[in-house]
């Protein structure tokens, strides 16, 4: 029996506490701020670990170098309350036309160039639609100022909150009409530049990448999915994802298999079933994806560890305080 307990010890010091990892996620909220009083007996039930809650950039830098966190602050304080965790959502990156929620000076300023682009539905046919904007990460004078907010969020909250993700790497763009300096290799080291920069200020809390796609990437032909993740292996870095669609066929030509593929090997692995997820349905069934096909594909294909529900999810919306 000593001998059986001493071989574990060492297997456990050789291969670390990842490789033993539960393949059965821990299951969060996703939600707005304003929304989590409200959400406050669902949060209480013991299967909810902790919440996610986006913030935008213009909410917390209210003009340059004006930091208002006061909104993070009392939903920490709220959550710590509910011996519940908090999980940041830092948003550039926006999904309706009339979002633009970055500081005022970013929009006007010469330096940045307008600070956002455009999204499209349909980029590159006649006539594409609107949908959102992205902020200029590949402007390094807009990056700068978006790593400053980052260091200023550390600097109050690193250790505080369980962890801080960045938005989804996917973005579309009207590639040929740009004037801003954009290419898909200047946005693909703008985002590891970002990460990298994260990770250097929040030196306790998690930091977590979400990756989806890359422009310009289909398989990996560029390596930025490849390289993305040997770079968050490498660094202690944690990546998710905004959707979990079983086996869904643009995933699975893109961050699914490295998912995957580095199982177990990962700091942390967070993903996140939002409503447009709810929308999907399996192909066996023909009915919307269930709570437990959701949760074993995220655990036992994509090695997740962190599921972010939304609220709109069945049993999320059955949820009651339990004794």
């Amino acid at each position: 029996m000593i001998k059986s307990f001493k071989i574990f010890c060492l297997a456990f010091i050789f291969f670390g506490a990842s490789s033993f990892k539960s393949q059965k996620p821990q299951n969060y909220i996703y939600t707005s701020s304003g929304d989590l009083h409200d959400l406050e007996k669902k949060i209480r039930n013991k299967e909810i670990g902790g919440v996610q809650i986006v913030y935008n950039w213009k909410s917390l830098e209210k003009e340059k170098d004006v930091y208002d966190f006061s909104r993070i602050e009392n939903d920490l304080n709220f959550l710590s309350q509910l011996d519940r965790k908090l999980f940041i959502q830092l948003q550039d990156r926006f999904f309706e036309p009339e979002a633009r929620y970055v500081p005022d000076y970013i929009l006007k300023d010469k330096e940045y160039k307008g600070g956002l682009v455009p999204q499209y539905d349909n980029p590159g046919e006649n006539k594409p639609v609107g949908n959102g904007w992205v902020t200029q990460q590949w402007n390094p004078e807009v990056q700068k100022r978006f790593q400053k907010l980052m260091g200023a969020l550390a600097e109050k909250f690193d250790g505080r909150i369980q962890g801080i993700n960045l938005p989804e790497t996917s973005i579309d763009i009207e590639m040929k009409k740009d004037k801003t300096g954009f290419s898909c290799d200047r946005y693909f080291q703008a985002e590891i530049d970002n990460l990298k920069f994260a990770k250097e200020v929040f030196k306790k809390s998690n930091v977590l990448q979400y990756v989806n796609f890359f422009p310009c990437e289909w398989e990996n032909d560029h390596q930025y999915m490849s390289r993305l993740f040997k770079f968050a292996k490498e660094n202690n870095v944690g990546l998710g994802g905004p959707d979990i669609v079983p086996n869904k066929k643009a995933q699975m030509k893109n961050s699914y298999p490295f998912f995957n593929q580095y199982k177990g090997q990962l700091s942390l692995v967070a993903m996140a079933v939002q409503e447009p997820t709810l929308t999907y349905k399996n192909p066996k069934t023909k009915k919307p994806f269930t709570k437990e096909e959701f949760v074993e594909y995220a655990g036992n294909y994509l090695g997740v560890d962190i599921i972010f529900w939304s609220v709109e999810t069945p049993w999320i919306r059955e949820l009651k305080v339990e004794d």
